[in-house]
């Protein structure tokens, strides 16, 4: 068995399938997790550590970063470096955003700035990674070669990624003109588990050592003394699906560690399957463990199916392959910050959808809980004295009785609008809008199908908006708000009620009703931009989470959603 030391840095896989770093104080969190946790696997909340990603949790088991206020799943990995790089040392390349604030580098493209930097070069080119940068150590800064664009970088000291020991895969070392290998490291539940145990065979100074070649850097390894030398011979099929009978390619357990570990699942050997992330399947994981022990004790093949896939985004769509939503003039609408309604005061447009109640019922004030014969309960500001024949009214529509000053208490705690909204049975009075934060949707058509609508192509919604300050019509006017998660994409089937869907869509935007600005029910996060309960879809080819598809219902609960926000295809034809 091959022994060694590295540096693991954990990464997750982002919009654009680049894989970014946590921080070391993360990467060390999750290693520490790993350690206590149990051998099947747990979760890791990574809020613990840093505020700012109080909304995510690794699941381990699955290998994914779940978001809990978007549902946003994505990928992470388990990645190792050489102690001597960068991760290793403490050493952290950030480049300077548009918001002022420092971004770190990719870390294969932080190891490579690092060991241009150490050779004491003046300038580093990153084309050979995929980038069209230009490094210049001797001003810090880094030069964008078609735009000319020119950003600060900087060198900052931190803690170094946790270091671990043990049956590792090659480790990555630097990058270009320090070149590595970079083949990726194996992330499946098996080999993450056994790479986290610290090895403490072998005696001190007694063994012998190999030296394994890492693109033009090579790594000093450890080898228990006594083995026998390392062959790399693959094993067969038929063996690597019988290992659970005790077969072995050879007789050296040690030199072929990570070739039994059963990887690879053959047509050919009957499957147990595996409880997969929703839960949907009949076999739960510990069951499925003991029905495999039993089958390989009894000399028969056997092999565990992962859990299903989580398909987050489509397959990559290039632009000349992206089409506009027929019969939609535009691809793109944006909002604006509320412009102040002036004219109507609060007691006026209350006035306008009540009738007036001579002799008040003998029941109570479903907003102050009083009863509708004496005065208003609510002695707030901003309500002024009525005459008798004025303190209860009649909402025209549904009926409902409430007192006058009441109702136009409750309108000066909500949008102010010129809209009305029954406390009773949600009728609504007039247009109502809500407090979404200015910012843009987009939508188009992808030539992919979603699962369950094979028949026709997609329509992609983006919705992207910045963070803020608060306005008047916000809870904390005058306070910063975040906005977590964007752009969100979010799929709807081109098919006619698809379209449908998203012409009301589009009038819940404009009415500033898709978003709010509040606090996160799953996170507990306040001043925050959340849902605004119209459910969208941002799992575009599966439903582990259950926001994706199939799910023949969406449509259906998404229009009743737009109709209780006062949304209906009679507003369609009004916009036109």
């Amino acid at each position: 068995m091959l022994l060694a030391s590295a540096v693991v840095v954990w990464e997750w896989l982002n919009e654009h399938n680049r894989w970014r770093p946590y921080s070391p104080a993360v990467s060390h969190q999750i290693e520490a997790a790993i350690r206590s946790s149990d051998p099947r696997g747990g979760s890791v909340v990574l809020g613990q550590v840093d505020s700012r990603l109080s909304p995510y949790i690794i699941d381990l088991q699955s290998m994914h970063q779940f978001r809990q206020d978007t549902g946003t799943i994505r990928p992470v990995r388990r990645s190792f470096y050489e102690p001597a790089s960068a991760p290793g040392q403490g050493w952290q390349w950030e480049w300077e955003n548009d918001a002022g604030t420092w971004t770190p580098y990719d870390m294969e493209v932080a190891i490579t700035i690092e060991n241009a930097h150490n050779r004491q070069q003046p300038c580093l080119d990153l084309t050979p990674l995929g980038f069209c940068y230009l490094i210049d150590f001797q001003n810090m800064t880094q030069v964008n070669r078609q735009s000319q664009r020119c950003r600060r970088i900087q060198r900052r000291a931190d803690m170094a990624y946790p270091l671990v020991s043990g049956p590792l895969p090659i480790p990555k070392g630097g990058g270009v003109g320090g070149a590595t290998g970079l083949g990726q490291p194996c992330s499946c539940q098996q080999c993450m588990l056994v790479l986290s145990v610290k090895t403490n065979t072998g005696g001190a100074g007694g063994g012998r050592t190999g030296i394994q070649s890492i693109g033009r850097r090579s790594l000093t390894m450890q080898q228990p003394k006594n083995s026998a030398p390392i062959t790399s011979k693959p094993l067969s099929p038929l063996k690597s699906a019988t290992l659970g009978r005790g077969q072995q390619q050879n007789t050296n357990s040690n030199s072929n560690y990570y070739q039994t570990l059963p990887h690879v699942t053959l047509s050919i050997v009957p499957t147990v399957p595996v409880k997969n992330l929703n839960g949907s399947s009949p076999v739960h994981p510990a069951l499925a463990g003991i029905t495999g022990i039993l089958m390989s004790a009894a000399a028969l093949p056997v092999c565990l199916t992962r859990p299903p896939k989580l398909v987050l985004h489509p397959p990559p769509v290039s632009k000349s392959d992206i089409k506009p939503v027929p019969g939609f003039g535009h691809g793109c609408r944006k909002t604006t910050k509320k412009q102040v309604r002036k004219g109507k005061t609060p007691e006026e447009v209350v006035k306008k959808y009540l009738q007036k109640v001579k002799c008040p019922p003998e029941e109570d004030c479903t907003i102050c809980m009083e009863p509708l014969g004496g005065p208003s309960g609510y002695k707030g500001p901003g309500v002024g004295p009525v005459s008798r024949a004025e303190s209860v009214g009649r909402l025209a529509q549904c009926g409902h009785r409430y007192h006058f000053q009441c109702l136009v208490a409750m309108y000066n705690n909500g949008n102010k609008d010129g809209s009305l909204q029954c406390p009773t049975c949600k009728t609504i009075y007039g247009v109502k809008t809500g407090n979404q934060p200015a910012g843009k949707m987009e939508y188009h058509i992808i030539p992919h199908s979603l699962p369950g609508h094979p028949d026709c192509k997609t329509i992609r919604i983006i919705y992207n908006i910045p963070p803020g300050i608060q306005g008047p019509e916000h809870p904390n006017p005058g306070k910063p708000f975040t906005a977590r998660g964007f752009p969100r994409h979010c799929y709807l089937p081109d098919s006619e009620k698809g379209r449908k869907v998203l012409r009301l869509l589009l009038v819940a935007w404009d009415r500033r009703l898709i978003f709010s600005v509040g606090t996160s029910s799953t996170t507990g996060e306040s001043d925050t931009v959340i849902w605004n309960e119209v459910h969208h879809k941002t799992e575009f080819g599966s439903n582990l989470t259950g926001h994706g598809f199939p799910d023949p219902g969406h449509l259906d609960n998404v229009l009743e959603e737009l109709r209780a926000q006062g949304i209906t295809e009679d507003d369609v034809l009004m916009e036109k």
